[in-house]
């Protein structure tokens, strides 16, 4: 069965090109009134014209995600237009790359305004519109960068990352009210990545081949907390692990029990996906019971 969003209203970030584009694109082809967001008015009414021309439905709304006044104005314009936000995809971003040591704070703070703390204006501005519908999807754009790590990035991997903390406690805490809030990783050849790889590999990094995650993680058979990465038409998951540990207890030569024991405590055999970090805490708490 087609995954379809008709009478859903979707507000797409950073959409005036790139990935953004393609969500919007995607969205509006099956049946969403969509809400096309940019920086540049421009793009955004293009982009909103494209789906229209398509025989959908959508708004352009210029404004910075870090702008709360914009943000508010564009969630205003949804609801004026349409009653309900049913869906928030979280994807505007800029690069700020350098190497930490030549980075200034200036570039560091710039780049988690955007991503980090424009998520959080935007998912904020939507949040009691979905509370009181008892409905809604979210998605944050998170990056391989934030997982993993990747140089010259400190400032965007650091956001990206943030972006994971933010999704597990706003899926916990979205639950009772049928909020589910997921984080895309997305591989693409955008204007953001554009110089970064040679043109062969660019080329079957399509943006358009990252969008069918996206609208899984936006249906309504969305699962909440996963963090599903995409590129090239291959699709992953990524998790945040805790392994079983081992239990030490606090005496003076813990330190170098530590050192002595660092590959068991590393032992992924029995490694765990928590669904609250209060596990982690039980998980300790449980060991140092047992043992003593």
């Amino acid at each position: 069965m087609q995954i379809r969003f008709d009478g859903r209203v979707a507000i797409v970030t950073g959409a005036g090109g790139g990935l953004g584009r393609q969500h919007a694109l995607a969205l509006g082809a099956r049946g969403a009134q969509v809400v096309v967001n940019d920086f540049v008015a421009a793009n955004a009414e293009a982009v909103a014209a494209e789906i229209r021309a398509a025989g959908g439905t959508a708004i352009a709304a210029a404004g910075s995600v870090s702008d709360e006044a914009a943000v508010a104005a564009m969630v205003q314009a949804a609801m004026t237009a349409w009653g309900r936000v049913d869906i928030l995809v979280n994807n505007a971003g800029i690069l700020r790359d350098k190497s930490f040591g030549k980075m200034t704070l200036a570039d560091f703070r710039e780049v988690l305004e955007v991503h980090l703390v424009g998520a959080a204006i935007c998912t904020q501005a939507v949040w009691p519109v979905m509370r009181a519908q008892k409905y809604g999807r979210v998605v944050m754009t998170t990056s391989s960068s934030g997982l993993y790590g990747n140089f010259g990035q400190a400032n965007y991997g650091a956001a990206k990352m943030g972006l994971v903390g933010l999704m597990q406690t706003l899926s916990i805490e979205g639950a009772k009210d049928g909020i589910r809030v997921n984080c895309l990783a997305p591989t693409a050849a955008t204007q953001m990545t554009e110089g970064l790889m040679p043109p062969a590999v660019l080329a079957k990094l399509d943006p358009a081949a990252v969008s069918p995650g996206l609208l899984f993680l936006v249906s309504d058979d969305a699962p909440t907390r996963a963090i599903l990465c995409a590129g090239a038409g291959t699709f992953e998951r990524a998790y945040v692990t805790l392994t079983h540990g081992v239990h030490l207890g606090t005496g003076p030569d813990v330190p170098e029990q530590v050192a002595a024991q660092f590959d068991a405590i590393s032992d992924r055999s029995r490694e765990t996906v928590p669904m609250a970090g209060s596990e982690q805490g039980q998980n300790e708490v449980t060991q140092a019971v047992a043992g003593s």
